[in-house]
């Protein structure tokens, strides 16, 4: 039996009332792409369309049971994802083929269930990530097309792509990231750590886009916007590319670039270690 991981524990999305030792339910690894253009970011919003709301509200259409989907993290109002990962418990004993063809029939087509796979019932989304993956997409164009207008962010302004791609290996390596995060509304995050790890940081050219790659073992809120804000005030060359040392040690909000746009942020996947899935 794998061991799963129980650091950071916290017991949102844990109830467990529906189930038994006779019947301890299905555990489900769901693979989720979605347009984040028209939803309120990933975590259930009163009155508010969600991608969580909706995933929670079609697994109770299609297995009438009402659960709770524990997502990989949270993404931002308008933020996209080409493979976010949540789990589910459930009872229902539906071959995991045709759960994803019913669920596909109740959700909007800007989100589509990729797959789902049944894992060990102690597997926890959140908790036993190892790495989320992470691209930012700035279109430099004259003109961008207008089917690439809600996933780019436009700017065709000059820039230094060379010093933003040596800035950006600043960036790898563990550090405390509070100069790079955005308040966060929720109480709980105040007082947690901004000490992450970043595995690797790439800048790279792929046609008229310039794209921002991040690996991490984790992220705060805003954190990739703000580490690409940050690069394209080196890209204008109004700081140099070592700054970002200084710019990382000074934890201050205020000594790194601004917060640019939600839509060109992709949560490209979510990494687990691979014993979790023998």
């Amino acid at each position: 039996m794998v061991r799963m991981n129980t650091m950071n524990m916290d017991n949102q999305g844990d109830d467990l009332s529906s189930f038994s030792v006779s019947n301890p339910g299905r555990n489900l690894l769901l693979r989720i792409a979605y347009d984040g253009t028209d939803f309120f970011g990933w975590q259930i919003q009163p009155e508010r369309p969600t991608v969580q709301g909706i995933i929670a509200e079609a697994i109770k259409h299609v297995s009438g049971e009402s659960v709770y989907v524990c997502g990989a993290g949270r993404t931002d109002a308008g933020v996209h994802a080409a493979a976010q990962a949540a789990n589910v418990r459930i009872i229902a004993p539906i071959p995991c083929s045709n759960f994803v063809i019913a669920m596909n029939e109740h959700i909007p087509v800007s989100i589509r269930l990729l797959s789902a796979r049944e894992v060990d019932l102690r597997f926890h989304a959140l908790r036993d990530a190892q790495s989320k993956i992470y691209c930012y997409r700035l279109y430099r164009g004259a003109i961008c097309p207008p089917w690439l207008a809600r996933f780019t962010y436009h700017h065709p302004h000059p820039l230094d792509e060379s010093a933003m791609a040596e800035a950006a290996r600043f960036y790898e390596g563990t550090w405390d990231f509070k100069s790079f995060a955005s308040k966060d509304r929720d109480p709980q995050s105040q007082n947690k750590s901004t000490i992450r790890t970043i595995f690797s940081a790439r800048i790279e050219r792929d046609g008229e886009e310039l794209r921002f790659t991040v690996q991490g073992s984790g992220f705060l809120h805003h954190m990739v916007r703000n580490l690409m804000g940050t690069l394209i005030l080196i890209g204008r060359r109004f700081i140099a590319p070592d700054q970002i040392k200084d710019i990382i040690e000074a934890r201050s909000r205020t000594e790194a670039g601004p917060t640019i746009p939600a839509r060109g942020l992709h949560l490209l996947s979510v990494v687990y270690p691979d014993q979790l899935f023998p």
